[in-house]
């Protein structure tokens, strides 16, 4: 990857305005050869499936071949701050960003295109990646103030602003299309088969996997506000409350362009009642309205073309958050600070990749509706804190303690601090899942999640390492049975974080440019454990999983010392 970039400012004062005005360009090159599957990827639905040597489906690549992308990016901006007042200030702002698109070198981007929502059987092959290029001029505006009531006291300080994204990033996708990388997929092909021979003749049953980037993507767009109130506590201490809210629009999430139409109840032949294969007490029950059924059978959208895996700018997303920040600066030898934020981030896809049986899956569960995946977003952490201190020990000449030591005494007790840093935070969203998909779409990539267990009534979340949530609060849907589970995604929460660590330093001057430096680290020193995302797969085909919420990691290591001695000069 090859970037030339251009950037330029000029400011001028005058009067109470300072004006900025700027640009900034940046070429984009980009050769590239992904070979994920050249030499194959298997899917397996369980261990039986494994140990037998049959495979769900079977990836490969046959002729990886480079593509060379292209693009000009840039920006003008505009800025002018105001001072109003002497206690009011005003910034308004706008930039104004540009592409030229996602361009091959070779006329070699292969992009497929859609129509009334079915993919094409061939790519749309040429220049660009984009049928349409929203990118020509993306205007932001931005807004400051900075306000202070109570001079060298209190600041109030708001913003408002506008960005975007303009998809730099594209060739993960781009790579994988017909006719020059083409990927194929084979079901239900058996090991013994392996391996394929890339030279050899595709087999007869092998179908093209497309990819690629909606063709009319529109560029990402991110709006963000925020109100900080600043105020001094003492002349070395303040406290700043905050305010901090977001919400973006036509982000990227990625979506199987290529399932069966779903029916939606009460429609035929939905079902009016789950069949008596389904657990109780689902079964007999009325389907609820609105539901998503896809009956055995049912072919895909494109019957040429395997299941897709295609980047679309469909996706939303939501932040609001409290902010807290305690600052005390040195004085009398101590400096700490405390940061608290209380957050809540929402969104329907957030990984553009796939984690197989993690907490971020590459796909939506449902392309039909979307809003089944708006839920936390997979960093959704509610609540984080960490609080940080050091402290230079008054003992020592000059100092409170042991002021009139001499020589080597002087030296042994003297220059002293101890640092510690204390984290807190609450767990990641998470989502108990299926390790087979039930809904007859196709596609075995993404879990899918179970029902919700009705007659449930005891307690979710257990919190125990041995099993992190109980899997009686779920239900699964029987294979094949067209249905995908009501649990909404990162519905669960996992195990938070505590963690802390700390030092001692010892300073000691040799002469006045060198100084010899000891450190004595201890990184999480009351050895805590702190578990890792526990097991998510609730349920297997031959039924409740016996690892489901069982955690077998931690996220941070054990207790470790470190000693180090520096020269400083």
């Amino acid at each position: 990857r090859n970037l030339y970039t251009y950037e330029d400012r000029v400011t001028w004062s005058h009067g109470r305005h300072q004006w900025s005005f700027g640009a900034w360009f940046q070429n984009f090159q980009s050769n590239e050869i992904l070979n994920l599957s050249q030499d194959g990827q298997a899917t397996f639905t369980s261990l039986k499936t494994f140990l037998t040597g049959v495979t769900s489906t079977f990836l490969y690549s046959p002729s990886p071949t480079e593509m060379n992308w292209r693009s000009l990016f840039g920006a003008v901006h505009a800025q002018d701050v105001i001072r109003l007042s002497p206690n009011l200030t005003m910034s308004l702002g706008l930039r104004g960003e540009f592409s030229t698109g996602w361009n091959e070198a070779h006329g070699r981007a292969a992009n497929y295109t859609f129509a009334d929502g079915v993919i094409s059987s061939e790519p749309h092959i040429g220049n660009h990646a984009f049928t349409e290029n929203d990118a020509k001029f993306l205007p932001q505006p931005r807004i400051g103030m900075a306000w202070s009531p109570r001079p060298e006291k209190t600041v109030v300080r708001a913003a408002f602003g506008i960005y975007n994204e303009l998809l730099d990033d594209l060739g993960y996708r781009m790579d994988q299309n017909a006719p020059f990388n083409p990927t194929y997929s084979i079901a239900a092909l058996p090991v013994s088969h392996l391996p394929i021979d890339p030279a050899a003749p595709v087999p007869a049953k092998a179908l093209l996997v497309p990819g690629g980037v909606q063709p009319n993507a529109k560029m990402p767009t991110l709006i963000s506000w925020s109100l900080r109130v600043e105020q001094e506590v003492t002349p070395n201490t303040s406290l700043t409350l905050g305010y901090v809210g977001s919400h973006g629009y036509h982000e990227l999430i990625g979506i199987d362009g290529n399932v069966p139409v779903p029916t939606i109840c009460p429609t035929s032949p939905c079902p009016a009642a789950y069949p008596a294969n389904f657990p109780a007490p689902l079964a007999g029950s009325a389907v609820p309205s609105g539901s998503y059924y896809i009956p055995a059978g049912t072919p895909k959208a494109n019957t040429t073309l395997a299941n897709t895996w295609t980047w679309f700018s469909r996706g939303d997303s939501s932040y609001n958050s409290l902010q807290v920040d305690f600052n005390h600066r040195f004085s009398h030898d101590l400096a700490l600070r405390g940061v608290y934020t209380w957050s809540k981030a929402l969104d329907d896809g957030d990984s553009l990749n796939q984690t197989t049986a993690g907490n971020a899956p590459g796909l939506v569960s449902n392309p039909y509706n979307l809003r089944a995946d708006w839920g936390s977003a997979t960093y959704d952490v509610r609540n984080i804190g960490v609080i940080s201190a050091i402290y230079y020990l008054p003992v020592g000449r000059g100092k409170a303690f042991a002021n009139d030591l001499q020589g080597f005494a002087n030296g042994a007790v003297s220059g002293w601090s101890v640092n510690s840093i204390i984290t807190a935070q609450s767990g990641f969203p998470i989502t108990p899942q299926l390790s087979y998909n039930p809904s007859n779409d196709g596609d075995t990539r993404n879990p899918v999640r179970p029902f919700v267990n009705p007659d449930f009534h005891g307690k979710v979340i257990l919190g125990r390492p041995s099993q992190w949530f109980d899997p009686a609060a779920f239900l699964a849907p029987p294979a094949n049975s067209g249905f995908w589970g009501n649990l909404g995604r990162d519905t669960l929460i996992g195990p938070g974080l505590a963690t802390w660590d700390f030092s001692a330093v010892k300073d000691t001057a040799v002469h006045e440019r060198l100084t010899v430096q000891f450190r004595g680290e201890i990184f999480n020193l009351l050895n805590r454990a702190n578990f890792n995302t526990p097991n998510l797969i609730v349920f297997t085909p031959s039924g409740v999983s016996g690892t489901a919420g069982a955690i077998n990691s931690t996220s941070t290591t054990s207790r470790q010392v470190q000693l180090a001695l520096k020269l400083l000069w």
